[in-house]
């Protein structure tokens, strides 16, 4: 699941924008919540959240404009998959969550909120999505490691039975 630091939680959420400048990291296949607030949310605000590319283009995550969500403008890729966490964005809650991430999800991401009269304000966050077979890899080398140490301790056992056993054999023949 998603590792947020509590410092850099309770520091964003004690902004009129949530300056959220965190790391989150994830398995292929996680929901994850990328986390931004404001003061408020009014039918005139302006929510954006954006995939910033390396290539210096921008994908549309999720829009809010106009007192409602555009789903016409959304990037194909994350069609179906992106929802405000609060439907309501109550307390200024402007998070999304996006569902079943993959690898191609990892980047850095942007919510941008304008209201009219105030300054536009930005959060940024970096989303880590970490393969799930990787994962699979570690769980793989600890069973394996398990095993060979059962089958060392197993070996260790029998050798010392054998040689109790030849032992008593040796000492009988006499």
């Amino acid at each position: 699941m998603a590792a947020v630091t509590p410092l850099l939680l309770v520091l964003a959420l004690s902004s009129p924008l949530s300056a959220y400048q965190g790391q989150i990291n994830v398995t292929a296949g996680e929901t994850v919540t990328l986390p931004c607030t404001t003061s408020a949310v009014t039918s005139e605000s302006f929510v954006e959240w954006k995939k910033l590319e390396k290539s210096g283009d921008e994908l549309l995550v999720f829009l809010y404009r106009s007192s409602q969500v555009d789903l016409e403008s959304q990037e194909e890729s994350f069609k179906n998959r992106v929802e405000l966490k609060d439907k309501q964005m109550k307390d200024g809650d402007v998070s999304v969550i996006l569902k079943d991430v993959t690898i191609n999800d990892s980047g850095k991401y942007q919510c941008r909120i304008i209201q009219p009269g105030a300054d536009t304000k930005t959060s940024n966050i970096n989303l880590t999505v970490s393969d799930s077979d990787s994962n699979r890899g570690h769980v793989g080398l600890a069973v394996g490691l398990s095993v060979v140490g059962g089958l060392l301790v197993v070996g260790v056992v029998g050798f010392v039975v054998y040689r109790k056993y030849k032992g008593q054999t040796e000492q009988h023949s006499y």
